[in-house]
């Protein structure tokens, strides 16, 4: 039996190496919880299968204040880590989640889609679309799931996501706008540290240094680690102009399918102009909505998913809140 090479073909420390022996060794996002009912927000979880042929699952969020016969709106959320590691499943998420279902009131929807490299884009996006195809089949009061027929108001659904499941929002409420999805009405979507980028550099881009492969903020992210992570996910991809990836290239960005967008960027992320650029996008082209960006300072990327309690995660969890209930953008 051969033994296995521990030659590195791709690394992307700290999150995953894979091997030239064609081992991928993911070293975060394995850890997974329970679905239960939360301790502190008495919020209530359950796992669904929504494709067993294609893997595809979900954890749904029920708020303790939900009460038969009044609907709630629904989030739809996309979890993120590079659409290569993380899943509905895993400890941040979860806590996230249960605080957002508890602060806003919603049934909440969160998806797992299979991950790169076994499951190269666009896999993520499919999985993605089959799932909110799956939800919006309970729009009519049919469906397999009970809390969705049972308590989700299909008038007023949201999709989030953060780093790569913001990108998978976006573009879920592009398809959304192109080709509809019946029964269902995306009201707003938020985009938390969206995974945007191109090929050219726009704002501080340009002139953040690399230290290392590191940036000087804290966080690990770069300029060729974001770039070499899209073309490893995303072996076919047009480019750093892929409109998936560079929204602004997109010929059909007036077409999205929400009215109301709320994009949070953190002051130390590399990331942060892509959603100040996404913004003017938006407003330069002829979509009718209205769009916000919140920076808030001295953070870094996804900084409400390391440190849930801090006072600036606290902060936006109450800006999320008020964007769902409408009263925000």
């Amino acid at each position: 039996m051969a033994s296995k090479s521990n030659e590195i073909l791709h690394e992307f420390s700290p999150l995953m190496q894979v091997y030239k022996d064609g081992r991928v060794e993911r070293l975060v996002g394995k850890d997974v919880v329970a679905a239960s009912v939360d301790q502190e927000t008495g919020v209530e979880s359950k796992d669904v299968q929504i494709s067993q042929e294609l893997d595809i699952s979900a954890r749904l969020y029920l708020p303790k204040k939900a009460k038969h016969g009044t609907k709630l709106p629904l989030l739809v959320y996309f979890h993120g880590g590079g659409f290569f590691v993380e899943s509905a499943f895993s400890p941040f998420y979860h806590t996230y989640l249960n605080a957002v279902v508890a602060e806003a009131d919603v049934v909440a929807v969160s998806v797992n889609y299979r991950l790169a490299p076994e499951h190269p884009l666009p896999t993520a996006y499919e999985d993605s679309w089959i799932a909110l195809q799956w939800v919006a089949s309970h729009s009519n009061g049919e469906g397999p799931e009970t809390w969705l027929r049972g308590y989700a108001d299909f008038d007023r659904v949201f999709l989030g996501g953060d780093s790569a499941g913001g990108n998978i929002a976006h573009n879920m409420a592009l398809k959304i706008g192109l080709e509809k999805l019946k029964g269902v009405n995306v009201e707003g979507i938020f985009l938390n540290c969206p995974y945007f980028w191109g090929k050219e550099p726009v704002g501080s881009e340009a002139t953040r240094l690399e230290k290392k492969g590191h940036l000087e903020a804290s966080s690990f992210l770069c300029r060729s680690y974001v770039e070499a992570t899209w073309h490893f996910v995303y072996p076919n991809t047009t480019g750093l102009d892929d409109p998936l990836l560079n929204p602004v290239m997109e010929p059909n960005l007036s077409r999205l399918g929400c009215r109301r967008v709320l994009v949070c960027v953190a002051e130390k992320d590399i990331l942060k102009d892509r959603g100040w650029f996404y913004k003017e996008a938006l407003e330069k082209s002829e979509w009718a909505g209205d769009v916000e960006v919140v920076e808030v300072a001295g953070e870094d990327h996804v900084f409400n998913l390391f440190f849930p309690k801090g006072e600036n995660a606290l902060s936006l969890l109450k800006k999320l809140a008020s964007f769902i209930n409408g009263n925000g953008v």
